[in-house]
């Protein structure tokens, strides 16, 4: 808005400045011609027309006269110049309405306007690439999450089968031996927790796009949460034998939402386990002034050109649908937003050897 009132301010002053020089023009001539027309005796005029002289003088070379035609001939050029005035904001808001409309066209890949309006020009540009790629984005995100629905219904299929299939064996067989049956049962549990594990990520799909995250702060105690998560997380690491490794010097508090900080820490904590190429996970905590800093570090690199995709929505770096690893895709995407609605930051590195996931918030 500031670029079009500048556009339009720059033809005004534009029309005024040529007014002002058009009336100085003419006042200047006008002062020449009464200077002359005192001082001159018209001499040559006698003697080129004797008997039309003094007619001419008294009649026609004199200062009333000489006023009305400046005036009129500065009337003209005035009406001139607003007739300018006129069609420049004509032409400009033509050429902006048609603008306008091509900013959604897609036949169209650069917007051009004219030279006064240059700045409005590139402002116009930026906005129909933003657009661009928003509605590029949008359409892959669908994508990505139309495929993620169809790779999650395939998985959701699998437990499923196995839970019948286990559970009419244990209908069917009547005098199957006890440890037998305790072996059936077992596994269908466990497929029975991937199933529901698998209809949670169904629902974050539709809970992400359909609401909007509500933060409600409170006095956080940082190192009993992570005490606490590494507790929760205790069973996992046993069965995947890996460790985690806390360094945290001091005590450290800070206002945030509980349920939803202990969600993407939880997240990073998941994905180090799972990712891992050793048996050792590094989480530093540490202060810098009024900042919380927290890394998250495992063995193992993501590649470079995925480490810009990771905190997308429904993307995931495996499209294998490897069951136990392979998410909805969302869980970095949410935590990214949660970490931003507390006025903080989220970001990956990788090098040879370890990924790491740096979170900074605020104290």
């Amino acid at each position: 808005m500031k670029t079009k009132d500048d556009v339009i301010n720059k033809i005004i002053y534009k029309a005024i400045r040529n007014i002002i020089i058009w009336t100085i023009i003419l006042l200047v001539i006008f002062s020449l011609i009464r200077m002359y027309l005192n001082l001159a005796e018209f001499q040559w005029l006698y003697d080129l027309i004797g008997d039309y002289y003094y007619d001419l003088k008294y009649n026609y070379l004199n200062k009333n006269l000489l006023f009305t035609i400046v005036f009129t001939i500065w009337l003209s050029g005035i009406f001139v110049i607003l007739c300018q005035l006129i069609f420049k904001f004509k032409s400009f808001i033509k050429n902006l309405v048609n603008a306008i409309n091509d900013i959604y066209n897609k036949d169209i890949l650069y917007i051009e306007l004219p030279k006064e309006l240059e700045p409005l020009q590139q402002k116009l540009n930026n906005f129909k690439r933003e657009s661009e790629k928003n509605e590029r984005l949008a359409r892959e995100n669908e994508q990505k999450k139309n495929d993620l629905i169809v790779y999650l219904a395939h998985d959701l299929k699998t437990p499923l089968t196995s839970i019948i299939g286990y559970l009419s064996l244990l209908d069917e067989v009547e005098d199957m031996p006890k440890k037998q049956q305790n072996k059936y049962l077992k596994i269908s549990l466990d497929k029975a927790y991937k199933l529901e594990e698998l209809i949670n990520e169904l629902f974050d799909i539709a809970r992400f796009n359909s609401e909007t995250i509500v933060i409600n702060k409170e006095v956080l105690n940082i190192n009993m949460m992570f005490e606490q998560l590494i507790d929760d997380f205790y069973p996992l690491l046993k069965e995947m034998n890996k460790n985690i490794f806390l360094e945290i010097n001091e005590k450290i508090e800070i206002m945030g939402d509980s349920s939803k900080l202990a969600r993407v820490f939880s997240n990073l904590i998941k994905n180090a386990i799972y990712y891992s190429q050793d048996d050792r996970i590094d989480i530093k905590i540490y202060r810098n002034i009024n900042t919380l800093h927290i890394s998250v570090r495992n063995k193992g690199v993501i590649p470079s050109d995925k480490l810009d995709k990771i905190f997308e929505k429904f993307y995931r770096a495996d499209y294998s649908r490897n069951s136990k690893t392979g998410g909805s895709g969302l869980g970095l995407a949410i935590a990214k937003e949660i970490v931003l609605l507390h006025n903080g930051n989220i970001y990956a590195r990788t090098n040879d050897k370890y990924t790491t996931f740096y979170i900074e918030l605020p104290i």
